[in-house]
């Protein structure tokens, strides 16, 4: 069982909900580990690396090789990034210097909830969230790394939660990084079918695992005047009292109880 976890906070985390990486820190700490967060690092090169320039997010993978290559257990709160790590850098670098880190780097970078019940075998983390709460599989999560059940064995142990399933929850929100950008109309479209679930279930939030998609999702739900909120997993696992309504604002809407390593000085 790993005593010191890294933390790698992706740069969409980083930039749009920071308070998403304070709260897997409240969690963590919680349970007992102490932290590091390399300050050096960056983004991880997904959003070149989907986009088809492979020459410009080398270089980015390579640095997050050569920051995390003494790291003996990473935790990273977004499905996407996880993915881009253990599944694509092997392509990606295949021809790199550092070709021969790359497969078990891999092995020690975990997504959150992945982390929690898988390597630590913990499904109660001490939260209480007295809501109705559906759960968003996200695309990477779901079909690069099979993480399923995790997300929800931890709702399922929140205090005051009601764990509703969302019809077709394991389809795609619209978002997917450039797919966004390139096909706005097919992505809205996607994501108003997506919300239109999200408000039958009658779910007060909608949970996922990727940043990327609450987002998107939030922008849609809030367009339709819709009352359900998003929000991560890292957050509902971070409230050690009752939640209020007020604190549904945005994606990954709990407080954070502090401040995550390094904050003296995202897809």
């Amino acid at each position: 069982m790993p005593q010191t976890i890294t933390l790698f906070i992706p740069c969409f985390v980083d930039q749009f909900v920071p308070e998403v990486a304070a709260d897997m820190v409240t969690v963590l700490r919680r349970l007992g580990y102490e932290l590091r967060y390399p300050e050096e690092q960056t983004c991880c090169g997904q959003p070149a690396f989907n986009a088809g320039f492979w020459d410009e997010a080398r270089p980015l993978a390579e640095r997050f090789v050569r920051v995390f290559r003494l790291a003996e257990t990473i935790v990273c709160p977004s499905g996407s990034c996880t993915t881009m790590v253990r599944c694509f850098y092997p392509e990606l670098l295949s021809s790199s210097p550092l070709r021969g880190e790359v497969a078990a780097l891999g092995k020690r970078v975990f997504e959150f909830s992945e982390f929690l019940v898988d390597v630590a075998k913990v499904s109660d983390v001490g939260a209480t969230f007295p809501h109705k709460v559906a759960y968003h599989d996200s695309c990477h999560l779901l079909r690069e790394l099979n993480i399923r059940q995790q997300p929800r064995e931890l709702l399922r142990h929140v205090k005051g939660l009601e764990l509703v399933e969302l019809n077709r929850s394991d389809e795609c929100c619209g978002f997917g990084g450039m797919f966004a950008v390139k096909f706005p109309e097919i992505s809205g479209a996607m994501g108003d079918v997506k919300a239109g679930h999200v408000e039958a279930s009658g779910a007060d939030f909608v949970a996922a695992c990727d940043p990327s998609c609450l987002l998107h999702m939030e922008g849609i739900l809030r367009r339709k005047g819709a009352r359900v909120r998003t929000i991560h997993l890292a957050s509902i696992l971070a409230s050690p009292a009752a939640a209020t309504t007020d604190r549904a604002g945005q994606a990954g809407t709990a407080q954070p109880a502090m401040a995550a390593p390094g904050d003296e000085g995202g897809r």
